[in-house]
């Protein structure tokens, strides 16, 4: 399937009650973003060590608007701090972690 129809599954699936079963803890977070449910998204990466996590965590911190803590999990990541808008950037994230999702096993660090 491709990234684009893989997002628009992402994106209906954001009328269910959960999040799928089986999603890695970074597109998961971004799940729970995507349903402005922040503390539930923020639960998600708030002890995960990995790239992505981070880069999730940075968007997180930049929605609620703390830009020097967003800052210094953008490093993390090992990503430019964002300059588009929060859903260019949600939708960004989404993209290139749908992209990488069958790529790598769960947890991974890039």
């Amino acid at each position: 399937m491709d990234v684009q129809r893989q997002l628009q599954r992402f994106i209906d699936s954001l009328d269910d009650t959960a999040p799928p079963e089986a999603m890695s803890t970074p597109l998961r977070a971004l799940w729970w973003a995507g349903k402005s449910d922040w503390h539930q998204a923020h639960d998600q990466v708030d002890t995960a060590s990995g790239r992505d996590e981070a880069w999730v965590h940075a968007h997180l911190h930049r929605r609620e608007g703390d830009l020097g803590n967003a800052g210094y999990w953008y490093r993390r990541a090992e990503r430019p701090v964002a300059t588009t808008s929060l859903d260019e950037e949600w939708h960004e994230i989404a993209e290139y972690l749908l992209s990488h999702e069958r790529a790598a096993p769960r947890g991974r660090d890039a």
